[in-house]
This record gives C-alpha cells, structure tokens and sequence, in this order.
C-alpha cells in the first residue's frame, strides 16, 4: 500500500493573546462583512468567510512552535483576504488569490487601511493545465479553473509556497488536499478550515 502524501499535524493549543492591531483587524472585518448588500451576496454566493479568529491561533501556533519550513505563504480563494492578513501579522511573507474581482479590491483596502504587507491577485488557484476532479453542490461547481493563473501573476510557482491556507466549499475537502499533494512542495504545510470542525494541519512528505 502506498505512503500516504499527506499527514496530518498536531496542533498545541497555546494561549496566545491577541494583539490589539489584530483584534482591530478582526473587528474591522466582520463589520464589513455584515455591511455587505444583498446584491453582492447574490453575485458571490460562494464567498462564506471563515471564523478568522480559529484561523489566527492556528497561524500564530505554527510560528510558535516553528512548524513551517519557511515564511512563505499564500491563500487560496482569498475572499476579502482576511487571513492573508492575519498570516502577515504573524510573520509569513502573505500572498492571497481570488478569483471575485470586488473580494480582491476590499482585500486590498483591508490591507492598506491597517497597514499591512501583503499582496493579492485576481486569478484562479488552480494551476494551469491542472484539472481537479471537482464534485457538484446543488449543480454548481464552486472551485473555478476559470480566469488567469494566480501563481503566474505572482510570478511564483505553487512549490514556492510553506504554508497553504483554503477553505474547501463541503464536497471539495478532497479535491483541496489532492490538489495540494499535487503540486505543493515536499514539506510543505496545509491549514484548511472546516466550519464547526476547526481547522485541520497537514504536511506533505512524499511526491
């Protein structure tokens, strides 16, 4: 039988306090987030954002106990670039990618208005000539290879990346992790969040 590529890796809950420019930065989100118009809700039904909060202590854990191989980090499907943010406060050099235009704009107005270094594209996360074996939700295929390749506008390849975050739509949890045992370098991390489940850290060991 075949070594798994993916393990999976321990979290130590740490009581890590948060900054105050960080509980700024959450507050600002979800403020922006509640003031979103029904218009842009039903032009992007696909944009539910994670619970920021779980994914900054699990971020700020994996620097803590020096988990990933180094500060490269970017995140896939992006949305408003919440943790992207989050990841460059706590020390990764930050990337977001989005395909939703108007996500990518108030990513970029989150991050100039507190001052944070991070950069975002609009594009697809799925490299160019990969096609993930997506499954359908209520007839609707919501992780697109549409729109340019994200890792191209970045000019960085996905094997460049230490840590990968991504928060699979129910049905795609797999299509992520084989995407990443695809194309992530060897060692590499993988942070998903999975609604009330949390979040889940793996490492990718083999090719």
């Amino acid at each position: 039988m075949p070594r798994k590529r993916l393990v999976d890796v321990a979290l130590q809950s740490h009581d890590i306090a948060v900054p105050r420019e960080v509980a700024a930065l959450l507050a600002d989100a979800h403020e922006r987030i509640e003031a979103m118009d029904n218009s842009m809700r039903v032009e992007i039904p696909a944009f539910v954002p994670s619970n920021f909060e779980v994914v900054y202590h699990a971020l700020a854990e994996i620097q803590a106990a020096n988990l990933a191989t180094g500060r490269r980090f970017v995140e896939w499907g992006s949305g408003i670039g919440m943790v992207a943010c989050l990841a460059s406060c706590v020390g990764f050099d930050a990337v977001g990618i989005e395909i939703e235009r108007k996500l990518v704009d108030i990513a970029h107005e989150i991050a100039d208005d507190h001052d944070i270094s991070v950069e975002f594209v609009c594009g697809s996360f799925v490299p160019a000539g990969i096609v993930p074996r997506v499954d359908w939700v209520d007839g609707v295929a919501w992780l697109t290879t549409e729109g340019d390749d994200g890792h191209d506008e970045l000019e960085l390849d996905p094997d460049d990346f230490d840590v990968v975050f991504a928060y699979p739509w129910p049905g795609e949890e797999q299509v992520i992790f084989d995407l990443f045992a695809d194309v992530a370098a060897v060692g590499a991390l993988l942070l998903t969040f999975h609604g009330m489940e949390g979040v889940k850290l793996q490492r990718k060991v083999k090719r």
